[in-house]
């Protein structure tokens, strides 16, 4: 067996290949940038061609890295969710582009399925509410406004990201539990559901058989050698292992693009009254284990406009000096939805604010202010989630965003309770090896994997007294019921 487990981490704006030892230790890495497509209000598209294009050349430069297949142990693959791909069986090749988490273009859709009482019974079998994120309802569009996927018949095939990365790399057409339990046609407690796939209009013929997260699903026919593929799993839910959120009432967040917050619930699927989505953790050995989790939209992707659209930064770090330079936000709140906004509200149409300012804001004070978002989003959520009997003790953070020391500290100071970093950061891509591990018989469980490479942490505690957290997250309430309503 090799040495090393091989993990692509394919995300919105890049995908990466990462070598790790059996350990833990992250001992190479390669990234590319992928593409990211607007053809029009609220739509958001990746070319899936360039998404395969540039994993396998990541991947390919890991296997270099490792001195060859046979030196790597297995692959696992992790994943942006809800993100759909068409593609054609004969010829392997994309018949549209992916429609990416992001896009909004079905709100009407959902909304008109919300008002015909659809919705109770969508979240009843999937613990998913109706909403333009999962990805039913992108194939539904695509069905009725692509020529190339309604009229492809037998030769279509239907999947997630996971899904056709395993595809290009083996020829196997899978998908794991957990993405799986995306896209609102896999019932929670079964398969693909008869009753969903007719409300959407999806083909069974089209879809993907769903696997386990660890265990052998095919091997590569590229690299100069066969190398198995042993891990798949949604980000979100690869950084929840990757943070050993093994056992009820462990939490995490992450801050990538968006916001993740999953809490870890045990053997039976959480139910929200607040509008939280029930989704599984992961499916090892056929036993399924369920989390409940909270979806923001926008989160890092906030910066990156700030930066790029905005110019108002050369760089995201630079956020982080920035909220360091003044003592507050001098009275401005940053309402980033940007694309709708996600749990609690559930809101698509929502559009962003920018409120409160005067002469004496600078871009220091909407730089803070954004930041502020990111702990004023996962505060509505802690609400929500102890609401339906989910109290969180510790969160535990990754991401890109959450480098920056001062977000890291106001998360602990809006949400009152200590907040953990891991000092390797990347805990999606971890999750993803911790599987792979686990697939390939290199670790007899997850809590074995964990216990071998999961590294150390650091801690923050809450530093601010309550009258100032009430104060600010009053200012953020008026500024939230503005946008919503």
């Amino acid at each position: 067996m090799g040495d090393f487990l091989l993990v692509i981490d394919e995300g919105t704006t890049s995908t990466r290949a990462m070598l790790f030892a059996p350990d833990g230790t992250c001992v190479a890495s390669e990234q590319a940038a992928l593409s990211q497509n607007y053809p029009g209000p609220g739509r958001v598209e990746h070319d899936a061609a360039e998404i395969w294009r540039k994993s396998l050349r990541v991947t390919a430069a890991m296997v270099a890295q490792a001195g060859g297949a046979d030196r790597v142990a297995a692959i696992g693959v992790t994943n942006q969710r809800e993100t759909v791909v068409f593609w054609d069986r004969d010829t392997g090749e994309p018949l549209a582009p992916a429609i990416v988490w992001q896009d909004r273009r079905t709100a009407d859709r959902c909304r008109l399925l919300r008002d015909r009482g659809h919705e109770a019974t969508i979240q009843a079998r999937t613990g998913l509410i109706l909403d333009p994120y999962f990805s039913a309802s992108k194939i539904g569009w695509a069905l009725e406004h692509w020529p190339a996927v309604a009229t492809a018949g037998e030769r279509l095939m239907i999947g997630t990201i996971e899904g056709w990365l395993v595809w290009k790399l083996t020829g196997a057409h899978v998908t794991d539990a957990t993405n799986a339990s995306r896209t609102a046609l896999m019932a929670l407690d079964g398969g693909w559901d008869p009753a969903l796939l007719d409300l959407w209009g999806a083909p069974p013929s089209a879809l993907p058989a769903i696997v386990d997260c660890a265990g052998e699903v095919g091997r590569t026919r590229a690299f100069g050698g066969s190398i198995p593929v042993c891990g798949l799993a949604g980000d979100q839910q690869a950084a929840a292992i990757g943070q050993a959120c093994l056992a009820p009432g462990t939490v995490k967040a992450t801050f990538g693009t968006g916001a993740f917050i999953l809490a870890h619930v045990g053997e039976k699927p959480a139910r929200s009254d607040h509008r939280l989505l029930s989704t599984l953790a992961w499916q090892v050995g056929g036993e399924r284990r369920y989390a409940l989790e909270g979806s923001v939209f926008v989160a890092g992707s906030l910066v990156q406009w700030l930066r790029d659209s905005l110019g108002l930064i050369a760089s995201a770090p630079e956020t982080e000096a920035l909220a360091r330079s003044v003592a507050d936000t001098a009275g401005v709140y940053l309402v980033p939805a940007l694309s709708g906004l996600g749990a609690p509200w559930w809101q698509p149409d929502a559009r962003a604010a920018l409120s409160g300012l005067s002469f004496a804001a600078t871009k220091a004070h909407v730089a803070r202010a954004a930041l502020e978002a990111m702990s004023y989003q996962a505060a509505d959520l802690q609400r929500a989630f102890v609401s339906d009997g989910v109290p969180w003790d510790v969160l535990r953070i990754d991401g890109g965003m959450v480098a920056n020391d001062w977000l890291a500290q106001d998360l602990a100071d809006m949400l009152a309770l200590p907040v953990e970093r891991p000092r390797f950061p990347e805990s999606t891509a971890l999750g993803a090896a911790m599987l792979a591990g686990v697939g390939a018989g290199l670790f007899r469980d997850l809590n074995a994997a964990g216990a071998a490479m999961r590294g150390e942490v650091e801690r923050f505690e809450p530093a601010i007294g309550a009258d100032r957290r009430e104060a600010r997250l009053a200012g953020w309430a008026k500024a939230i019921a503005d946008v919503v309503g």
